[in-house]
């Protein structure tokens, strides 16, 4: 399957972006496709063979699941690299764009919802990361 990708422009600095995406007392603010949803809890252990895991629940309490994965590469606010359970893979890559960082994410698709499903799941999750940094 093809590699889905999407991206974002915030408008904050390079600092300011790495921080709030790489601190779990930043990810539990974001990390969400939809205000139904919440990340109550997280872990990041932000180096290669580091582990990471974010609780993706339901605000009702209906549903929720562990996204969790062990990091394959990690360059300091530029490059985030790493692998999920099933053998996927994501690279997120940082870029400053003169007042504006680009935040760009490439992943391995899973088999069971469509494509247009996960891009538009995967984008939620970045809209939300833009609003919670620019409301800062």
């Amino acid at each position: 399957m093809e590699k889905i990708t999407v991206q974002i422009s915030v408008n904050a600095d390079l600092n300011t972006v790495w921080d709030h995406w790489t601190k779990p007392e930043h990810i539990t603010q974001w990390n969400f496709a939809s205000d139904e949803w919440c990340c109550p809890h997280a872990e990041n252990d932000l180096r290669p063979n580091g582990k990471f895991r974010s609780r993706m629940e339901a605000k009702d309490g209906s549903m929720g699941f562990d996204f969790e994965g062990i990091y394959s590469q990690v360059v300091e606010q530029q490059l985030i690299s790493y692998g999920l359970a099933d053998d996927r893979q994501v690279d997120i890559e940082f870029a400053q764009n003169g007042d504006t960082v680009v935040v760009t994410e490439t992943f391995d698709p899973e088999e069971i919802n469509s494509t247009e499903l996960q891009r538009a799941g995967w984008q939620a999750i970045l809209d939300n990361f833009k609003k919670y940094v620019e409301s800062k």
